[in-house]
């Protein structure tokens, strides 16, 4: 279990430093004497520079090993939070953010790599009815921690608790996870990197962007252009290269593109929705910050117990149903919220929420593991990677296509306070989406993934027995 235990803190850490950063901008702008507005740069650097080291992280683990290259992107991680807690002025604290997405950009794959490499599909499964929890946990606590970490100590606390945490797996990793050899994965691909990595930055910057800024400005039209035109150069390029950085190829196996689209689209109606209620709570019916995070925080209760079920489901009816029935579900609950106005008591918004959890609960573990069923221990790696630069992806366009849908369903004269009518309407269109990925799901083509978890060789052949083979390093 010393995998899942790393696996399980680096995962929580780089998940509360994405969301806690937040709360502590207002702190942060008084002592620099700036604006909260004039931070922006803090909140979206990370992100950014999240995604332009990606690409570079499976290389890295087949190059190197993903324990090396996971230990050392955890020093570098817990080095920079570090640095962040000790700057001088938001320049200093810009360019220390930089460097805390960019190591969490190694982190998320080398983890996952690490995972998929070390245990087989049956186990995954078990594995991941526990790894769920600090994916869970983790985003619903960062906001009251770092009010906590503001309030009794600085904001210069909000990054220094990422030591306590952090320092106590790198230790245990050096100590007790197994050595893994790398393996020579061919000549660097430098063009590879430059295009993917500044296709992502510009894509990202403008999806981040887009909703403040507005999608008609110029430096969003500009980024979202030049990133969409050096995206297709990089595809172009990565497919005509022997030993491409992003192995994209990968998705030609129907399973793993599949799963991957899934976790794309389906990420914009559940991430949407959790960025969607405290808006609605705290902006549209005037609750406060409290009564918000009380009243969300039950979807989290909800996936935790749908995923132990769907560990037991995963092997017995294959991830197809469980994952179809999962995004029909999010999308009658999002129905449901549609309901909600200002006479809707704070008891029923968290049932709805603790029911949209159960929801949730049926898809990110089953197209996690059913992504990787046919894929070679080769380019496990690789596999991790894409997943990553997808599930990144999908995490951020879910709140650009909830503020957008406020925006267009909100009249220009109460542009500053959008009725409850708007949220209504932003519940209703995360609702359709959910439906058509639901859809999508049921003709998932899941016969491999069901002979993996079983545990047979009819799927994949050898792929399975390489699994095997490597859980016992």
């Amino acid at each position: 279990m010393v995998v899942p235990v790393v696996c399980v803190a680096v995962t929580f850490i780089a998940i509360v430093d994405g969301a806690i950063t937040t709360v502590a901008l207002p702190s942060i702008a008084r002592q620099f004497q700036l604006t909260t507005a004039a931070l922006d740069g803090v909140v979206v650097v990370y992100p950014v520079c999240l995604a332009m080291a990606i690409p570079a992280s499976a290389w890295l683990v087949e190059r190197f090993g993903a324990k090396r290259v996971l230990l050392v992107a955890l020093a570098g991680f817990l080095g920079s939070s570090v640095l962040c807690g000790a700057a001088a002025d938001l320049g200093q604290l810009v360019v220390y953010r930089a460097m805390q997405g960019m190591s969490a950009g190694v982190l998320f794959p080398a983890s996952a790599a690490l995972l998929f490499s070390t245990f087989n599909s049956s186990d995954q499964v078990r594995i991941s009815r526990h790894m769920i929890i600090p994916q869970q946990i983790a985003p619903a606590a960062a906001p009251i921690l770092g009010g906590l970490l503001v309030d009794h100590l600085s904001w210069r606390w909000v990054f220094y608790v990422n030591v306590p945490v952090g320092l106590p797996a790198l230790l245990f990793g050096l100590v007790f996870l197994a050595e893994q050899r790398g393996r020579r994965p061919g000549r660097f691909d430098l063009p590879g990197l430059l295009l993917s990595a500044a296709a992502m930055a510009g894509l990202m910057f403008g999806i981040s962007e887009g909703p403040n800024r507005g999608w008609s400005s110029v430096s969003v039209l500009a980024s979202l252009s030049v990133g969409t035109a050096l995206l297709a150069a990089a595809v172009l390029v990565e497919l005509r290269t022997t030993e491409p950085l992003l192995k994209l190829r990968l998705f030609a196996d129907r399973l793993f593109r599949d799963t991957n689209l899934i976790n794309l689209v389906g990420l914009v109606p559940m991430l949407g929705a959790m960025y969607l209620g405290p808006l609605f709570l705290q902006q549209g019916l005037g609750r406060t910050a409290l009564e918000s995070g009380t009243s969300t925080f039950p979807e989290a209760f909800g996936v935790l117990l749908t995923v132990q079920i769907a560990g037991v489901l995963y092997v017995r009816v294959g991830p197809r149903i469980i994952i179809g029935c999962g995004m029909a579900g999010v999308g009658a609950v999002l129905l449901l919220l549609a309901t909600c106005d200002a006479h809707t008591s704070l008891w029923t918004f968290r049932v709805y929420m603790f029911l949209f959890g159960i929801a949730m609960g049926g898809v990110f573990m089953p197209t996690t593991v059913a992504s990787i069923a046919r894929i070679g221990r080769q380019d496990l790696a690789q596999a991790s990677t894409l997943n990553t630069v997808v599930r990144q992806t999908g995490g951020a366009l879910a709140p650009a296509a909830v503020t957008t849908a406020l925006v267009l369903s909100t009249p220009a004269a109460a542009a500053e306070a959008p009725p409850v009518a708007a949220y209504q309407h932003a519940y209703l269109v995360l609702a359709a989406i959910a439906a058509v990925t639901s859809v999508f799901a049921f003709l998932l083509p899941d016969g491999p993934a069901r002979a993996a978890a079983r545990g047979t060789t009819a799927a994949s052949g050898p792929v399975q027995a390489e699994r095997r083979a490597g859980a016992h390093h």
